[in-house]
């Protein structure tokens, strides 16, 4: 079982406190894996905008988590705590994997962290961030950063987003996915995404891609181009592109084969279905291909991922 430390002290943001405890406190329904050994702590009971909160433990409790999140900072022009930044700094060098959501990224940058690292936050305060801590190598640009032992991310829906993508590290993409559905969100968008997504989820009724989206996922196992995409939304393969750039951010191949990974990936997790399988299934067609791909994209192969997530899950 996977121990996760929320910190939580005067100042801190409501809303990614909330969004942490949601993702990591309990398991979904019909999720037996065993899950996240969670803790709140903090230093004693702490005022979170208009509510009160009661820690479970002491801020010292951080050392021992495999984890620890760190919520948004609500004033950047005021320094955090001392006692948070030493809490945060001692949990890393005893071997915590520490992540910031939204603004939390001025604790990290605060604790030295993030020096000579890339980081983001919300883009609202990335020029802030820059300025204070000229050593961490801020991007504007995307929607969180994973370091490793070191993870931040831009604001809000972008706090969740590396919520899930530290689930998918230690559960994998079904389990990740399982809690996507839970809150009603989308199981993925990857870190490098663009935090100014014009659209981010279409409307169901009017927008020209919402029916899009199915039908291409119940077509993994084919080969489909973007002109078959574009054909299918009624438009051209320019226009889809626009479209497509717009609520995902990205390309309609990159969305696509970001899909195929993800798919292979439960395959990996549920089956015990061969690499040759896996690759038509995904549509990537051979194994040299989905080992390719999937080894840049997730960055170890295919087989490697299958133990991985079958010993953890154990």
């Amino acid at each position: 079982m996977t121990t996760v430390a929320l910190a939580a002290t005067d100042g801190m943001l409501h809303f990614e406190l909330s969004l942490a405890h949601e993702v990591f406190a309990a398991a979904p329904a019909g999720v037996t894996v065993p899950w996240y050994d969670f803790t709140v702590c903090g230093p004693a009971a702490v005022r979170v905008g208009r509510f009160r909160l009661e820690p479970d433990a002491g801020l010292d409790r951080l050392r021992l988590a495999d984890t620890v999140i760190v919520p948004g900072w609500a004033d950047i022009d005021e320094e955090p705590p001392a006692q948070l930044v030493d809490a945060v700094r001692e949990a890393h060098e005893a071997g915590a994997r520490v992540a910031s959501l939204c603004t939390g990224a001025f604790v990290l940058a605060a604790a030295g962290l993030l020096d000579g690292r890339r980081a983001t936050t919300h883009w609202a305060h990335t020029d802030a961030l820059a300025a204070l801590h000229p050593r961490v190598e801020v991007d504007p640009d995307v929607l969180y950063v994973d370091n490793g032992s070191v993870l931040t991310s831009a604001g809000k829906a972008a706090a969740l987003d590396l919520c899930l993508h530290l689930v998918r590290l230690d559960l994998g993409s079904s389990v990740a996915n399982a809690v996507a559905r839970r809150l009603v969100v989308p199981p993925h968008r990857a870190g490098g995404q663009a935090q100014f997504v014009t659209a981010p989820v279409p409307e169901q009724d009017d927008h020209p891609l919402a029916a899009l989206f199915p039908w291409i996922i119940e077509r993994l196992d084919q080969p489909l181009t973007v002109a078959d995409l574009a054909r299918r939304a009624g438009m051209s393969s320019r226009h889809l592109g626009r479209h497509f750039r717009a609520v995902t951010g990205t390309t309609p191949l990159q969305w696509l084969l970001t899909q195929r990974i993800r798919h292979a990936q439960e395959l990996l997790e549920k089956t015990d279905a061969g690499i040759d399988t896996i690759a038509v299934a995904t549509g990537m067609g051979t194994a040299t291909t989905l080992r390719r791909h999937f080894n840049r994209t997730v960055g170890v192969p295919p087989d490697a991922y299958r133990r991985t997530f079958r010993s953890r899950t154990r």
